[in-house]
């Protein structure tokens, strides 16, 4: 059952959720689009597509780094380097990213409210531990690198 806890499992089920309140419920909100106002098409697309290549440069650095991208594991090394040097979570900002920017382009207008939620569960079920578990590890290395560089961005 451990696979389900996985933080694109929740990406995934929000990204669900959104889909069904822009097909099921979209209470006649738009961000636009029945207008012929296609900025949130755009918008999102260069959100999705910003999302994708953080992950994949922050998954790049990690496995240059020689450590696991797995959340419940423990890091063989700190990265500090790449994408890690301006976001302490550039997989998690880049599922953010990935998921407000398919609200924008679903038109779920109403879906934005998981936005917040999404940051809020991988916050409390994956950054809180991960930082622990590292805190743990690195010592020094890693209080350093929490006074150079933001959770976010």
């Amino acid at each position: 059952m451990k696979w389900f806890d996985m933080p694109p499992v929740y990406l995934i089920a929000a990204l669900a959720l959104a889909w069904l309140q822009a097909r099921i419920a979209p209470f006649g909100l738009s961000f636009g689009a029945d207008r012929g106002w296609y900025w949130a098409d755009l918008l999102g697309g260069l959100m999705i597509g910003g999302g994708v290549l953080l992950l994949a440069l922050a998954v790049m650095e990690m496995r240059r780094k020689r450590t696991t991208i797995v959340p419940h594991r423990d890091a063989d090394a700190l990265v500090d380097t790449g994408v890690f040097s301006r976001s302490r979570n550039p997989i998690y900002l880049g599922d953010a990213l990935i998921l407000t920017g398919a609200i924008l382009w679903m038109d779920a207008v109403l879906a934005l409210v998981l936005v917040p939620v999404f940051v809020w569960i991988i916050e409390r079920r994956f950054i809180l531990p991960e930082e622990n578990r590292l805190r743990r590890k690195f010592h020094t290395a890693f209080v350093k690198y929490t006074q150079n560089t933001r959770r976010w961005i």
